[in-house]
């Protein structure tokens, strides 16, 4: 079985397409996710290799008269259609629970509520020679209410053979990756050990939901092509044009037949095999098609995408970027590409990858992955980048159909209309990276400079007033300037500017903050007034217990203001913080 190849993996796989199917629940009715994985040995003895599995979410959940049938029988897969969905097959739950049965003989539990007056909990298992389930008990519950509504979800609980200590860290990694890239989920995982994982949501915003689309043009092939042939409805080739393409009209269909040397009023079913072929090279050659249309894509966004980063890593700077839509075989995608140096990401002698598929993480099997061999072929010194320096890079990649090279989901395949978009969207994070990199060795001087002013300065001007024989020492804020605006500030959930600085007299400005707390940590912003508008000089960074930052900022401004917040919830921070500046 695909993905449950040793126990290591078995528990890795189990958790995995449990958690994928809560997070497509909860979005499918607009629903922040609430996952809750708890696994236990089956035994009293610790080195027991029987778990119990229970996931609970709060989803849409499943109607009663489904649940046998969504959860204990094959080939019900919703991925079978033109459509952004996590997964290959939409079999990965039934899969999970089938392996858990046949290494366990036991049955799965499952209970389930639409946010009805009632909760329905089956025991079944699966009659795997006639592929249906087997309902061994069926019961009926009053559904009550929590925060003063009906509970929806689903919660699925199986035994399973594996080996949690082997695969604890996929299993974590995974789940810090899922955060990552589902910022507006929470996620709680009770290991065997009673060891508890929280994975707290940072962003309330969900990405909007992928739609069915049709294919376009420049990505079809001939077997797509005579697949469309046998099913269309439709009498003459402008039809069939409007009819089975993304964004094609009739216009467009017209110029496009006109090109193709093909009559408007052929009947499709009556083209012979080579003029297939003919039309689908024309296809490719037509350069009037317009360009897949992105919303029926569901892409993270360069903000949740962000923030996911700042959440898990808190690393000093970040640069994200979204290319473009584009296709390959008729698919539209996206790809979203991310770096981050700094913060909690560790230094291991080379440059950390971290890759998404639809909005999951791919743990296994990295060094085959499309992503890796693209990153190990730019050379990281023209960005200034060294092999032994913080760095991690993201690559996100959402479409109607994923190129996986294998049934285990974890490989990207070396598409040429993939490479490109994820080569260039890595380049462009590159070389915001290279920009910081570079203002941070300016940094660097400009504080030893100002160090040198703020140390000898005022006895300059101490000297000068005693030798000019002045009674009043006269002020060096023309020259040197240093405020304090922020002096223990307790953050809280939402941002809160500091007082305005008045910058216009002064040509170098750092701005410095540090979070005091021992273990909260907090999200920081620099806002610059220029030309009657406020504009973001410093992106939101997050700085982890004990961090601090000290950037100078990259243009003249007025005005400067520094924003400070919790970066989660109800875990307040303390921040110190002050602008200095030098005049010309």
């Amino acid at each position: 079985m695909a993905g449950f190849t040793n126990p290591a993996r078995a528990i890795f796989t189990a958790i995995r397409e449990l958690v994928e199917n809560s997070l497509d629940a909860g979005e499918t009715v607009r629903v922040l996710p609430e996952i809750y994985i708890r696994l236990s040995h089956d035994d009293e003895e610790e080195g027991s290799n029987v778990y119990t599995l229970r996931v609970m979410d709060n989803g849409s959940g499943i109607p009663a008269a489904q649940v046998p049938i969504a959860l204990g029988q094959f080939l019900v897969g919703s991925k079978f259609r033109l459509k952004q969905a996590r997964g290959t097959f939409g079999l990965g739950g039934t899969m999970a629970i089938l392996y858990g049965q046949i290494t366990t003989n036991k049955p799965v539990s499952i209970i389930s509520s639409t946010g009805t007056s009632k909760t329905y909990e089956h025991r079944l298992m699966i009659d795997i020679q006639r592929n249906r389930p087997m309902i061994l008990d069926r019961k009926m519950h009053i559904n009550k209410e929590v925060s003063g509504e009906l509970w929806h979800g689903t919660v699925v609980e199986f035994h399973l053979e594996g080996d949690y200590y082997k695969a604890m860290p996929k299993v974590l990694e995974y789940l810090k990756q899922t955060a990552i890239v589902n910022p507006y989920a929470n996620i709680t995982f009770v290991d065997p050990k009673g060891r508890l994982y929280k994975f707290d949501r940072t962003a309330t915003k969900m990405p909007p939901p992928p739609r069915e689309t049709l294919h376009h043009p420049h990505g079809v092939d001939v077997e797509t092509i005579q697949r469309m042939i046998r099913i269309t409805p439709c009498n003459n080739m402008l039809d069939f044009m409007k009819e089975h393409f993304h964004r094609v009209g009739e216009q467009i269909a017209r110029q496009f037949l006109k090109f193709a040397k093909m009559d408007e009023d052929k009947d499709p079913r009556r083209l012979s095999p080579d003029e297939v072929v003919n039309l689908v090279q024309a296809m490719k050659d037509f350069n009037e098609f317009l360009p897949p249309d992105a919303s029926c894509l569901s892409p993270l966004g360069e903000e949740l995408l962000r923030a996911g980063i700042l959440k898990e890593l808190e690393p000093d700077f970040v640069a994200v970027c979204q290319r473009k839509p584009s296709t390959y075989s008729g698919h539209p995608f996206i790809v979203e590409t991310a770096v981050a140096y700094g913060g909690k990401i560790p230094s291991r002698g080379d440059i950390l990858l971290y890759r998404f598929a639809n909005k999951i993480p791919l743990i296994y099997d990295e060094s085959g992955d499309v992503s890796w061999e693209i990153l190990k072929s730019i050379n990281w010194r023209r960005y200034k980048a060294a092999p032994d320096m913080p760095i991690a890079v993201f690559v996100h990649i959402c479409s109607t159909k994923i190129p996986y090279k294998t049934l285990g989901k974890e490989i990207i395949a070396d598409r040429p209309e993939v490479s490109r978009e994820i080569l260039n969207g890595i380049r462009e994070v590159a070389r915001q990276l290279q920009h910081f990199l570079s203002r941070r060795e300016h940094v660097k001087m400009q504080v030893r400079r100002l160090s040198i002013f703020s140390r000898y300065l005022p006895k300059i001007i101490e000297f000068s007033t005693k030798l000019g024989g002045l009674q009043t020492v006269p002020s060096m804020d023309k020259l040197y300037r240093r405020e304090t605006v922020f002096k223990d500030f307790i953050t809280s959930d939402q941002y809160v500017a500091s007082e305005r600085f008045d910058a216009g007299l002064y040509r170098t400005v750092l701005v410095y903050v540090r979070n005091k707390h021992d273990n909260s940590a907090v999200n920081v912003r620099v806002l610059g007034f220029a030309s009657s508008k406020w504009k973001e000089l410093i992106q939101e960074i997050t700085l982890g217990a004990g961090s601090e930052i000290y950037e100078m900022l990259r243009e003249r401004v007025k005005l400067v203001r520094i924003e400070v917040k919790s970066t989660i919830q109800g875990k307040s921070g303390i921040v110190d913080a002050f602008v200095e500046c030098l005049s010309e």
